[in-house]
């Protein structure tokens, strides 16, 4: 399937890392925590660890950590709808296709969940025809963007004259916790909000693709022995994200599984899921010739980790400033909840 427009976008609200800190530090909550957790949550937010910035939808994110469970629910209801149209208002003008024309929208999200589900909303507020097909992905966590590509995939093979719209979208603030759980602690001073929308036109599609990029395979790996080393699960209502030391070396692990498999020994412009610094250093160590993976290293620096969406702003910053030579063969790579991990190879069409 070939790449016909890929557009993000985030929230207004913007705070770096030492703002996010002084937002905690005068929080209700820090009464509940220990004080080896306030020393720790000081030193990640206040010390360089790859992260500059983090945009969050709930507007007063100065009470997110004392919202009840409904609340917390009614954010993510009223702001992943919104904050997924946009992207694929946004992804729509730039392919210059009309809501009507697409035959297919495919949603994945992991903080937050509706019935019916977010393409619902999504397809009503930018006008898809109503026997436009609907799926929504649920549960996949972080590497949720690369499955969702492969599912789209499979209707336009069935289809290949079919458009299809795609989008990854995160309210990770409305899924926020705190106790004096390490892991908690970091997730809480890594992820932010955001969304992506693609839209993709199947072999047969006529339309000009200005990107000139086309999916060329597809891989997958799920290791459920190691599921409870990321993962979310609730507790007294909440979303509560359960986030070990080792998964920059289990991510690694998987990302050279899902590499060893490749066919093609020629090495590929490597992009890979934003997860965090340490995640980052540890797959660069594994992958040929040790690559910067600039583009996930400024997506972590702007955004944090937003999830799902993440590997998606990745691909978006290469389009936007592709490296000279400009490389023919993309390898992108996500992560997360399962354990799983995907991968995705592009070619220039």
């Amino acid at each position: 399937m070939k790449l016909l427009s890929l557009q993000t976008a985030i929230p207004q609200n913007s705070f770096t890392q030492p703002e996010c800190w002084n937002i905690l530090s005068n929080s209700p909550a820090r009464k509940g925590l220990r004080e080896r957790s306030w020393s720790l949550l000081e030193k990640v937010l206040t010390k360089p660890h790859g992260i500059d910035r983090r945009h969050f939808a709930i507007e007063n994110i100065e009470d997110v950590f004392t919202l009840p469970p409904d609340r917390l629910h009614e954010e993510f209801a009223r702001h992943a709808p919104a904050l997924a149209g946009k992207a694929l208002q946004q992804a729509l003008e730039e392919s210059q296709i009309n809501p009507s024309e697409l035959d297919a929208l495919l949603i994945c999200t992991c903080t937050g969940y509706l019935c019916p589900g977010l393409t619902s909303y999504v397809a009503e507020q930018n006008g898809l025809r109503s026997d436009a097909f609907l799926q929504d992905l649920v549960g996949l966590g972080c590497g949720a963007a690369i499955p969702t590509l492969r599912a789209a995939e499979a209707i336009l093979a069935r289809h290949p004259g079919a458009k299809v719209a795609t989008i990854a979208v995160e309210i990770c603030s409305a899924a926020f916790y705190l106790d004096d759980d390490p892991g908690v602690l970091i997730s809480a001073c890594l992820f932010s909000d955001g969304a992506a929308a693609a839209i993709w036109e199947g072999e047969n599609g006529r339309k000009e693709h200005r990107h000139q990029w086309r999916i060329a395979g597809f891989d997958t790996l799920h290791i459920p022995a190691d599921r409870e080393f990321l993962r979310f699960e609730y507790k007294n209502g909440y979303l509560r994200n359960k986030l070990h030391r080792s998964v920059p070396e289990k991510a690694a692990a998987a990302v050279q599984n899902l590499w060893g498999r490749k066919a093609s020994s020629a090495t590929p412009h490597f992009l890979v899921h934003p997860g965090g610094r340490d995640v980052l250093d540890s797959i660069a160590t594994i992958l040929p010739e040790s690559p910067e993976l600039l583009e996930s290293r400024k997506v972590l620096a702007e955004h944090g980790n937003m999830s799902s969406p993440s590997i998606l702003f990745a691909l978006k910053a290469f389009l936007q400033n592709p490296p000279s030579p400009s490389p023919s063969d993309l390898w992108l790579t996500s992560f997360g909840a399962g354990f799983s991990a995907h991968s995705t190879h592009l070619q220039k069409a």
